[in-house]
């Protein structure tokens, strides 16, 4: 069977149940015999809460947009941007993706490009430099896909998830 590809909008107040539903999964997905099983029960908990997607949805500085199987259908990925909030220089002219997720079986199907592009054109819009991000450095898909898109090591941060230590690369582009 092929899948449809999904539907990509900006997400809204009475999205944060979907899009806290798609951050948990796709963070069990990703990371399930890597981090400690406890650890990201907690992060989940913490991090990919409804209220946390709700607060996110009503500020200014923070842009979401969420992939559907089909309108108004199954949550399948989404995009997070904001503000900097990385240990590497950057100002006012910067915004950062904080989280870029989907499901692993639409990995390899155009998804995180077309997220990323979205993102990307309204870092443009909004008159951003450069956008950055954080990510795992043993997740050596996702460093790919991002070596794919332009995107260079710029600096390294610490991560905690659910009380525990990990190392990020901080990574950069043009918008």
């Amino acid at each position: 069977m092929t899948l449809s590809p999904p539907d990509i909008r900006r997400a809204r107040p009475g999205d944060e149940n979907a899009l806290a539903l798609i951050g948990a999964a796709t963070f069990l997905e990703s990371y399930a015999g890597v981090v400690d099983g406890a650890a990201i029960v907690r992060h989940c908990a913490e991090r990919h809460s409804p209220a946390v997607y709700a607060a996110a949805l009503a500020s200014a500085d923070e842009a979401l947009w969420l992939a559907e199987m089909a309108p108004g259908a199954a949550p399948a990925g989404y995009l997070h941007m904001t503000a900097p909030d990385l240990p590497v220089p950057t100002g006012p002219d910067d915004i950062e993706i904080k989280r870029i997720y989907a499901l692993s079986r639409l990995h390899g199907t155009g998804l995180g490009r077309r997220l990323l592009e979205a993102g990307l054109a309204h870092a443009r819009a909004a008159g951003k430099r450069a956008v950055f991000l954080g990510v795992y450095r043993g997740n050596a898909r996702a460093l790919a896909f991002y070596g794919k898109m332009g995107f260079e090591a710029v600096g390294e941060r610490e991560f905690d998830v659910g009380g525990r230590t990990y190392s990020d690369w901080v990574m950069a582009r043009e918008a």
